[in-house]
């Protein structure tokens, strides 16, 4: 723990920060490392800023991940790939009369419901005694007069689009239609959310009493047709804290590859944005702790200094793996990178690490292989909390029974030395 403690205190001191336009490029190049090994490598050009500016569109007090919305469209090339600063999905299941309905309109106020909008029959086993004939048409006035009731009252409340997570029928899209009003049902929650935080507006449970104040607004509202599929577009939202991006790609594959490598890029400049410093990558921080550790260790007295001998070589395994993995010689490449950090004077060789491309070692920091100092903290408290667990065993149990062939298949107290037995 107390080797642990001192690569702690040197990664917060080795980490490197930077301000304004050079922490942005700082994060394009944390998100162009984390797409180095993905299939859109070739793409990261596109991609990269893509990412940052998704994550720094964000609330910075939460740089919630869940806000940032990635929808795949099958067809197109992956250079038509998109990000929308607001709130973009898929147009859902609509009635007879929504073509009918606006298809683009500038500042609307939207509405968001948890409310079905839909004329619905009796259960089965619904029972009304009515001792008249004429009553049944009073019943069937009123389910009536309930629905129109509702839909009254939203547009009353001067809302535009009106979004309902759960069905809005024919009759109430027909009826939003000859009103110019744009509405869609079945919409799903963590589009209802996104959409939430972009236009301030607050979902409702019932549509009596609704306020100015519940309701959201956004610079343009659209539906636009992307590939074979239907998208309804919110953008230029006051308070939007939210994002889109839209993923095109040839084959189905292909997009979830390209989905599962956008999210690893986002996670990455998230860690980035959220400790602003960094490190260099390719085992560098690695072996500069090592050496670290190694000069450290001289000046201990007793047992420990062995322990942080050991603790500094374990470093090693990081570059070693890195140049194995490669095809490259593991000896030499360590062989050289621990000649460069003993005999480093200030930065020029203390960020020296594996170089993949040309089978040797460069400075990765200038070669932008970068990583958030924040994972090499977490990973380093990790492990050696791992290792101290591991030590603090003194001794184990074995079951030499449970060794044999058709052991695992036996019960506890069935078998022949188990309870019970003769």
């Amino acid at each position: 723990r107390q080797s642990c403690n001192f690569a702690v205190q040197k990664i917060e001191e080795l980490g490197v920060s930077h301000e304004n336009e050079k922490f942005r490029l700082l994060l394009e190049k944390c998100a162009g490392t984390a797409l180095n090994s993905k299939l859109i490598a070739r793409q990261k050009g596109l991609f990269a800023p893509m990412v940052v500016d998704a994550v720094t569109h964000l609330d910075s007090d939460m740089c919630d991940l869940k806000l940032v919305g990635i929808k795949k469209i099958t067809g197109g090339s992956v250079t038509d790939s998109q990000l929308i600063q607001g709130v973009a999905f898929k147009k859902t299941f609509s009635y007879a009369g929504f073509e009918q309905q606006p298809k683009h309109l500038k500042e609307p106020k939207i509405l968001l419901l948890n409310v079905e909008l839909e004329l619905k029959s009796e259960k089965e086993n619904a029972e009304v005694r009515i001792t008249d004939p004429d009553q049944y048409q009073s019943i069937v006035d009123a389910e009536w007069s309930i629905i129109y009731e509702k839909l009254d009252k939203c547009v009353e409340s001067g809302a535009k689009v009106i979004l309902s997570r759960l069905p809005i029928g024919d009759l109430g899209t027909q009826y939003f239609a000859d009103r110019g009003i744009f509405c869609a049902g079945r919409v799903a929650p963590d589009d209802m959310e996104r959409v939430a935080k972009a236009t301030g507006a607050q979902a409702q449970t019932s549509v009596f009493g609704i306020t100015d104040s519940v309701l959201g607004q956004c610079g343009v509202f659209e539906e636009k047709q992307l590939g074979d599929e239907r998208f309804n577009f919110f953008t230029g939202c006051p308070k939007a804290k939210t994002a889109t991006i839209i993923l095109r790609g040839g084959g189905e594959q292909f997009l979830e590859e390209t989905d599962r490598s956008v999210h690893d890029a986002l996670m990455i400049v998230k860690r980035a944005l959220a400790s602003r410093t960094v490190v260099a990558g390719g085992g560098a921080i690695e072996m500069e702790l090592s050496h670290l550790l190694r000069t450290h260790a001289k000046t201990v007295v007793g047992k420990q200094q062995l322990v942080m001998t050991a603790f500094a070589r374990a470093f090693e395994v990081i570059p070693r793996n890195l140049a194995e993995n490669a095809g490259i010689d593991s000896t030499d490449v360590l062989n050289r990178l621990r000649k460069e950090h003993a005999t480093a004077k200030g930065d020029e060789g203390r960020w020296f690490g594996v170089d993949v491309l040309n089978e040797g070692i460069c400075n990765t920091l200038e070669s932008g292989v970068w990583e958030p100092a924040a994972n090499k903290l977490n990973s380093l408290a990790a492990a050696t909390e791992a290792a101290c667990c591991i030590l603090s065993i003194d001794e184990t149990v074995r079951n030499p029974q449970s060794e044999k062939p058709g052991a695992a298949s036996q019960g506890v107290g069935l078998g022949p030395g188990g309870r019970g037995g003769g």
